[in-house]
């Protein structure tokens, strides 16, 4: 389109072209108006610009900001855990479970905060010495299992998979129920209906575990603490 074509429909439209500046003002001598504070060399007193300190109760000058120690934790939890899982804690089985050693070198610690009355676990899990590939028919090969000590049992919870290219690998974050764990067990998922607080009425009946393709069966394992 030509441009004195355009120009027409921009006219159409209701537009209209300023004539060129032919040169800019120059402002910097502009006295402002008396009060406008343009003029003076430091700010009126009151303003707070001349003070070497902010005026009472502003809070600028206290150590602290008022009632910082009454404040109320980001998380509450009503308990919380601390497992560190090896690899001789793993079996295989469930009528008569064996020790298999797991994964030799590797090692995990779970730490567990939980808050039953919203069905929340949040989770800090540091692995060291993997090797392998994460393997299980879950969704994930990071889990919470019901089972006591030496017994193997159904997962309840699957956890995001510990990642990082250094020699930990990390998983951090928190769960809300209703759980799944992508395990399904006589038609259903073995998380379903499962709630946390069931964790805090049995503790000793729960274990984490994590999976490897070198260790299907388990690389480490910890139980909780009764």
């Amino acid at each position: 389109m030509k441009a004195s074509t355009t120009l027409s429909a921009l006219a159409a439209l209701g537009f209209t072209l300023a004539s060129p500046v032919e040169k800019r003002q120059d402002f910097s001598n502009i006295n402002y108006p008396e009060g406008t504070g343009a003029n003076l060399h430091e700010y009126p007193p009151g303003t707070g610009a001349n003070l070497h300190e902010y005026p009472p109760g502003t809070g600028e000058n206290l150590p602290s900001y008022p009632g910082t120690s009454t404040c109320n934790p980001v998380f509450q939890f009503t308990s919380t855990y601390h497992i560190l899982a090896t690899p001789d804690q793993v079996v295989n089985g469930t009528t008569n479970p064996v020790p298999t050693g797991g994964l030799p070198g590797a090692q995990a610690t779970y730490d567990f905060g939980i808050n039953a009355d919203l069905d929340l676990i949040c989770y800090n899990i540091k692995l060291t010495g993997f090797r392998g590939e994460y393997r299980s028919p879950a969704k994930t090969a990071t889990h919470v299992h019901e089972a006591a000590r030496g017994r193997n049992g159904p997962p309840r919870l699957a956890f995001p998979n510990p990642m990082g290219d250094g020699p930990v690998r990390i998983s951090v974050g928190c769960m809300q129920g209703p759980f799944t764990t992508g395990l399904i067990v006589n038609g259903s998922d073995t998380g379903t209906g499962f709630r946390v607080a069931q964790i805090e009425a049995n503790p000793s009946g729960f274990f984490a575990d994590l999976h490897s393709s070198l260790a299907i069966p388990g690389a480490v394992r910890g139980q909780f603490p009764g």
